[in-house]
């Protein structure tokens, strides 16, 4: 059966939601740390006209990263030493924010994550809809499996992302994700200073954001894993594994009335 053409509000609506967007300004930031063989595939699925500036902090790479970036015409910031993958992120935003940015999107330059996606991450944010979108990894165990994600991190992921939906009071597909985008409102909120510099930073975040009151979302994307692209070992990951499970230990904490961590040293909400 043939489906009836959209109707003329239909399609008036869509335009509108993606002028509204496009009127907000766009960065996209690119934490790099030995990106060189990946960084040009990822930057060239950025869709057109949905990003007004990208930019590239790079961790010290010992590779190519810096001169593929440039070649690319990137912004290119250089770390005189590796800070970490948490201290590079609090780079990245703090210039996003300098240079105006409305929505931050966060995307790894590994091309495990699909760019072609970001209309979708930008519009229920810029529609007041959500303040933090992620792009889960995870719909089917199937599709993450034959897409080259290890067992161990699959099973991980799912661990991990039950507790903290359980933690949190969230329903999360994941929350492991490397493309993220951001109101502005939330990285001028959170105390990114007081976040590790290190890989839980990410979780740290999302916790810090949950109580903050900030609303969180998601849309899926597809797995990408291959052997250029960037991944911790399994024993890093236990580390970070235990360090996410005790930043979620930190919120309940806070909950039940005892002194809050640092990572929930919000600052004042505008409004």
């Amino acid at each position: 059966m043939a489906l009836d053409p959209p109707s003329a509000e239909a399609v008036e609506a869509a335009r509108a939601m993606g002028d509204a967007a496009r009127r907000a300004r766009v960065v996209v930031v690119l934490p790099a740390y030995n990106a060189g063989e990946t960084l040009r595939k990822t930057y060239a699925d950025i869709p057109p006209g949905w990003v007004d500036e990208s930019i590239l902090v790079d961790d010290c790479s010992t590779d190519d990263t810096v001169e593929v970036a440039k070649s690319l015409g990137i912004d290119v910031l250089q770390h005189v030493k590796n800070r970490g993958y948490g201290g590079n992120q609090k780079t990245c935003y703090a210039e996003a924010l300098a240079r105006g940015a409305d929505i931050v999107i966060m995307l790894h330059p590994d091309y495990q994550y699909d760019p072609r996606l970001i209309p979708m991450m930008i519009l229920p944010i810029q529609l007041g809809i959500l303040d933090v979108m992620l792009g889960s990894r995870v719909r089917t165990r199937r599709e993450c499996l034959d897409s080259g994600m290890p067992m161990y991190k699959y099973l991980g992921n799912r661990f991990l992302t039950f507790l903290e939906n359980l933690g949190l009071g969230q329903n999360l597909g994941e929350f492991h994700s490397g493309f993220r985008a951001y109101r502005r409102e939330v990285l001028e909120t959170l105390p990114l200073e007081n976040f590790s510099d290190d890989f839980v930073f990410d979780s740290q975040f999302l916790v810090s954001a949950v109580a903050a009151g900030f609303k969180i979302g998601e849309i899926p994307v597809p797995v990408r894993y291959m052997p250029e692209a960037s991944s911790i070992n399994f024993m890093r990951s236990v580390t970070y594994g235990l360090s996410t499970l005790g930043a979620v230990a930190q919120y309940r904490l806070m909950r039940l009335g005892l002194p809050p961590h640092p990572i929930f040293a919000h600052k004042p909400r505008r409004g």
